[in-house]
């Protein structure tokens, strides 16, 4: 590491990803999606009227060419009847639903399917959910009129998705995701020098040991208030005691530790030994307090407590790419403020080097 610190490339290129991770993570738009369907439910044998909210639609300037679908299966929807636009991102469109489904179960969901040229396709999972009174699937196949989605179109250029719930709140995953990542990387690294500091006994890798850590908490802090945030858009409060939540927290006061234990010895030796003892354990207990006990109980944490962590249909090509170098930008700017750390450490030794010695800092 020392032979990086007076290099300028890696710095730059940590600026310079930040600000592209930064620009295009905000700027780039959201595809079209549909955030309110109401009614939610309806019953079979009836005329099923919807009132659409799109979101980055255009459905004014699509006008004949909109398409609606309640979707039931891979093989099976239906298409609207009627449609009646009431503005670029509001709709009125009506379904037949027949007297019986072709399906077993007595309440069926369906999807809300939009396509027009301009926006492309727009999704709602489980928009409707259909009540019948008696089931016979034979009668539900002989009454489903079945209208295959035909030419779905594709909207041209480059989108984030579009998920329900989540909104704009998804360009929070190159801040909040991609610094825990980074804190993770960081607090490894101080690790690392922690047990090489136990192997030689030099200071310079308790001196790194300590900035790596003061950096690992400082993203770890970042990727607390960024959760907070997201919190309050999605779960309606900023701070709500999830397992999540309380469990980082509990890893962050950790490692906090870590700093009141260095000021606790005056002996540069033992508080550089104890020190890198304490480091260690401070990692070893960051993984199941993260990532291990989260798991085991409810949580609304996506990845924890039963709910799907991010995957291919969250974090398509297109997150990707500002995604991981988000990672990489985040952990060189890092490196780099723990490089200054480092610096000042290593100069705060020498003047006391100097001082012990009798002679003038200024020689």
């Amino acid at each position: 590491m020392e032979k990086l610190i007076r290099q300028f490339w890696w710095k730059a290129l940590g600026v310079l990803i930040l600000l592209y991770v930064f620009v295009v993570g905000l700027l780039v738009p959201l595809k079209p999606g549909i955030t309110v369907v109401t009614p939610s439910s309806a019953v079979t044998g009836q005329e099923l009227i919807l009132d659409i909210e799109g979101y980055n639609t255009n459905f004014d300037k699509a006008e004949d060419t909109l398409r609606m679908w309640l979707k039931m299966d891979n093989e099976r929807s239906l298409a609207a009847n009627r449609i009646e636009i009431k503005g670029p991102r509001h709709a009125t469109v009506a379904f037949l639903i027949p007297d019986y489904l072709p399906s077993t179960q007595r309440v069926q969901d369906f999807a809300l399917v939009i396509d027009n040229p301009i926006d492309g396709a727009a999704v709602r999972p489980n928009a409707v959910l259909v009540t019948q009174d008696s089931i016979d699937p034979d009668q539900g196949n002989q009454l489903w009129i079945n209208e295959p989605m035909n030419a779905l179109h594709e909207q041209k250029g480059i989108t984030f998705p579009f998920r329900n719930i989540l909104g704009e709140t998804i360009r929070n995953t190159y801040f909040h995701v991609s610094l825990w990542l980074a804190m993770m990387i960081i607090f490894i690294a101080a690790m690392v020098y922690s047990i090489k500091y136990l192997r030689r006994l030099e200071s310079r890798y308790d001196y790194w040991a300590s900035a790596l850590t003061s950096v690992g908490l400082l993203l770890g802090g970042l990727g607390l208030l960024t959760g907070a945030i997201w919190a309050e858009y999605t779960w309606g409060k900023f701070w709500s005691w999830d397992i999540k939540q309380f469990t980082t927290l509990i890893a962050l006061l950790i490692y906090m530790a870590y700093f009141v234990l260095r000021s606790a010895f005056p002996d540069e030796a033992q508080r550089a030994r104890i020190s890198a003892v304490y480091n260690i354990f401070a990692f070893i207990a960051l993984i199941p307090l993260i990532y291990v006990l989260p798991r085991l109980t409810d949580s609304l944490h996506p990845g924890n407590g039963g709910n799907p962590a991010l995957g291919g249909e969250d974090l398509d090509n297109t997150m990707r790419m500002v995604f991981y170098p988000a990672v990489i930008g985040w952990t060189l700017i890092s490196c780099w403020i723990a490089s200054l750390l480092y610096r000042a450490s290593r100069l705060e030794e020498y003047i006391w080097d100097k001082w012990d010695e009798g002679d003038t800092i200024e020689k």
